[in-house]
């Protein structure tokens, strides 16, 4: 999937945010990013996947 890092760069700066402006704190980011873990090891990872890459395509086919 080529849209995986840019996603992940996208994603980064949006908890960067919440952390910064919106009070996220660092356990509710821990938290988070174990459920992030927790949910890739489950029989759902694919359809999320699936998921995601149609809304990115979507969207970028939007565009054009």
């Amino acid at each position: 999937m080529t849209v995986s890092i840019p996603l992940v760069v996208i994603l980064a700066a949006i908890a960067f945010v919440a952390w910064r402006y919106m009070g996220l704190r660092v356990w509710q980011a821990i938290l988070c990013i174990l459920l992030g873990f927790f949910v890739a090891a489950t029989t759902a990872a694919p359809e999320i996947r699936q998921l995601v890459t149609a809304i990115v395509q979507w969207l970028t086919s939007a565009k054009t």
